[in-house]
């Protein structure tokens, strides 16, 4: 099989740098090049400084789209459908979008959540990447919710780290207010509900239950903890059998039967869960690495669906685990 000519459009983010490291030890990826308006003329290596001595390319402010099978756009969100206006890529490359555009499945894109879509995603040309958070609340609740478990509020904590926020400086990314810090924003009106709430309609077509999500900036570069729970009458033992059928299909997504950390899954593109009764609730903790898992990683893990190969291929990520 070739290689699959492949092209980043915004690198110079922390996911596009992320895209990066896992595209140039992809074995089935040619890299021809990666986008950036502000950084044009910088080798890559001078930006993103770990891939010294694995990336020698330069960045680039000219879209090529001849001859290209597939491309990352690594956008801010709200300028991906202008760039596709002006950048037209052929019918068969495939667009993998990491913004919010086309998350409500516009324009031909599928959302790419591979624990639910997978079988869409495999002979999608256009692909919508989940968000980080929506992706560890979604792989929380999934099983919950098509099951019908799920018939009144549910309350969600999640926790981001500072890499969430983006590359570029504010005030609350900083060290100076990051650091022995946590604070509360977009209280029950985070962006990332409508597509959640997308997913799990498509599970249940009757859910209507209110999801109640506290988001906390964390004081750690990165990794996402979601807490979830609701009211459940079942017994736990049944509720585990019921998550590990429901991902037992899928790679990177594990349930454990036993206490979990953040740092299972930081640098890895797995999702791990963990399931607890307590009080006439059932708690669901689910922890990814936002900039993997939550971004990057599932991008790449889509690509592969796409593309019919093996889904972990240039994903066998090991965790750090101290």
């Amino acid at each position: 099989m070739h290689k699959i000519r492949t092209a980043i459009i915004g690198g110079a983010g922390y996911t596009g740098g992320e895209l990066a490291r896992l595209l140039v030890f992809h074995p089935q990826v040619e890299l021809v090049y990666i986008h950036s308006n502000s950084q044009k003329g910088k080798k890559i290596w001078e930006v993103h400084p770990d891939l010294i001595g694995d990336c020698d390319l330069e960045f680039t402010d000219e879209v090529e789209t001849e001859g290209i099978d597939a491309v990352f756009l690594g956008l801010p969100h709200g300028e991906t459908k202008g760039f596709l206006t002006t950048n037209h890529f052929s019918e068969d490359c495939v667009i993998i979008d990491l913004s919010t555009d086309f998350r409500d499945e516009s324009h031909g894109f599928v959302y790419g959540l591979p624990e639910v879509n997978s079988q869409k995603i495999k002979t999608a040309k256009r692909i919508a990447n989940p968000g980080c958070f929506a992706t560890a609340i979604q792989l929380g609740l999934a099983p919950a919710v098509a099951k019908g478990y799920v018939n009144e509020s549910i309350h969600v904590t999640g926790i981001t780290g500072s890499t969430g926020a983006g590359k570029k400086l504010a005030e609350t990314a900083h060290f100076s207010y990051r650091n022995n810090n946590l604070s509360v924003y977009k209280l029950f009106t985070h962006q990332h509900l409508t597509e959640i709430n997308q997913t799990l309609v498509q599970l249940k077509p009757n859910f209507d239950s209110q999801i109640l999500f506290v988001p906390y900036r964390g004081n750690f570069p990165r990794g996402i903890w979601i807490t979830s729970y609701f009211p459940f009458q079942g017994e736990l033992e049944e509720a585990i059998q019921v998550y590990q059928e429901f991902y037992q299909d899928s790679p990177f997504t594990w349930v454990s039967t036993q206490d979990i950390d953040l740092k299972q899954v930081v640098n890895t593109n797995k999702c791990v869960i963990f399931l607890q009764k307590q009080a006439g609730q059932l708690i669901i903790y689910s922890a990814i690495d936002n900039l993997l898992k939550g971004a990057s990683g599932q991008a790449v893990q889509n690509f592969n669906l796409a593309f019919g190969l093996d889904e972990k291929t240039g994903l066998n990520l090991k965790s750090i685990a101290f």
